[in-house]
């Protein structure tokens, strides 16, 4: 397994309910295909560096994991079709 580090920008309209829903939805979808979720940061409500969707503010989660190259393609997938989530990248770290 190799080890990664994940950052999402989601929403900042998300009331802390649907917040904490989207961040478990990731966990389980992590869990569920064999990855192993090491920590969880939430940022909070950060200013972006330009407009997205409309948007100048949104909220940023770090999550660092344990997981197969198929794992972090899937999860890439889900990202991109979710409308909740304004950006993210998936970065394998380094041995």
């Amino acid at each position: 397994m190799r080890k990664y580090e994940v950052v999402f920008v989601h929403r900042p309209d998300l009331d802390e309910e649907k917040s904490a829903a989207l961040i478990e939805r990731f966990k389980d979808l992590i869990e569920t295909h064999g990855g192993e979720v090491l920590k969880i940061d939430k940022w909070g409500k950060r200013r972006l560096a330009y407009e997205v969707k409309d948007l100048r503010e949104g909220v940023y989660i770090i999550a660092h994991m344990n997981a197969e190259p198929k794992v972090a393609t899937e999860l890439d997938r889900v990202f991109k079709i979710t409308d909740e989530v304004l950006r993210h990248i998936i970065v394998r770290e380094d041995i």
